[in-house]
């Protein structure tokens, strides 16, 4: 975590120089050109900015942002700890925002729930690494992300089955979407030698499906998804049911998933489709500071920080703190749970998911 005294500085030069995409929504905040005191910045890694961690991303940013001459919590301003400016990363994903932790480059970061708990144990694709992320802490569960695998309307792809020998984007590399596209992919004995496997984050692979340059494409995402949502309108789509007997078992396997839906009219013409369903956390590494952990974990739960969260983005109303420990597959942050504590939503630490050791990846690459 950065902390920089500044004086005789102006503010937004020195978040241009360190590319912070929410500039324009933290000048709203009030802060004036001109600061005199200590400034820390805190980074949350998101993902591509045709998903939706990056958008639900920079509002956590804003709300938690309380900059040197920002309006007080008490008349309608930021209520995160003074002197915090958060800022919201673009990364590849899941995936990269625990490896990015790990390595210090990130403060925290948007992950998925299953990939939240194998990179602190060092399963499925962190095995490969050899290493635990031992280091990482939840602050809060977020709302549920479903699994969405796009094609073009015409061509007669309905089952995930349909998908061999198919052009088929996985998301990016370090991506949440990649592991669990090949999980599903091993669920109906396909792997990355029996389709034509790419590694494309969410607006290359839509512009490469309405192109015609690709089959399919896999995002794990809170519905609607920019990218997927801009397609709909320029090409017919439809989304493939990801839903029966090889996914119950699949759901036995790794109880993150659970069966889910994407509502109908999410995306213009598509009526309401079956699919897997994970939660979307907000990880942060042990190293933050307890009470900056407490700090941004009470702002986020801040009724200023609600009106934000439902006007913001259609993910944001999923986001309430009845949630906020659901799913929770690794340990709190001590900040974090004091708050949960002193609000009375926990009077014990919450265990860790239990959850079989999962077997060897039959089909894998």
């Amino acid at each position: 975590m950065l902390q920089i005294p500044i004086a005789r500085i102006r503010l937004h030069a020195i978040l241009r120089r360190l590319g912070v995409v929410w500039l324009l929504a933290l000048m709203a905040l009030g802060a004036p050109p001109i600061l005199a005191q200590e400034v820390t910045f805190f980074r949350i890694g998101t993902g591509s900015t045709g998903g939706t961690y990056f958008p639900i991303g920079g509002l956590i940013a804003n709300a938690i942002s309380n900059p040197p001459g920002s309006r007080p919590c008490d008349r309608g301003g930021s209520c995160g700890p003074p002197g915090l400016i958060a800022v919201a990363q673009s990364t590849q994903g899941s995936v990269a925002n625990v490896v990015a932790i790990l390595g210090g480059q990130l403060e925290s970061g948007l992950v998925q729930a299953d990939i939240a708990y194998w990179a602190y144990r060092g399963e499925q694709v962190f095995r490969r690494n050899g290493r635990k992320v031992e280091n990482l802490r939840a602050i809060a569960n977020l709302y549920p992300e479903t699994i969405h695998l796009v094609v073009r309307a015409n061509t007669g792809i309905k089952s995930v089955a349909d998908l061999r020998g198919k052009r088929v984007s996985l998301g990016e590399k370090e991506s949440g979407t990649r592991v669990d596209a090949e999980i599903i992919l091993r669920a109906y004995g396909l792997n990355t030698r029996r389709i034509e496997a790419r590694y494309l984050n969410p607006g290359p692979a839509a512009d490469a499906l309405r192109l015609g340059q690709l089959d399919a494409f896999f995002l794990v995402a809170g519905a609607p998804a920019a990218a997927i949502a801009e397609l709909a309108t320029t090409i017919e789509i439809t989304l493939v049911p990801i839903a029966g007997k090889r996914i119950e078992k699949l759901i036995k396997r790794y109880p993150f998933f659970s069966q889910g839906r994407i509502a109908g009219g999410a995306y213009r013409g598509i009526g309401e489709t079956r699919t897997l369903s994970v939660g979307a956390q907000w990880v942060v590494s042990s190293k933050v500071s307890a009470d900056i952990v407490y700090g941004i974990t009470k702002a986020l739960w801040h009724a200023n920080t609600r009106r934000l969260l439902d006007r913001g983005h259609p993910k944001g109303k999923a986001i309430r703190i009845e949630n906020a420990l659901r799913g929770i597959g690794i340990p709190l942050h001590p900040g974090a749970e004091r708050y949960y504590r002193e609000s009375g939503r926990i009077k014990d630490t919450p265990a860790p998911v239990k959850q079989d050791k999962p077997g060897p990846n039959k089909g894998s690459e």
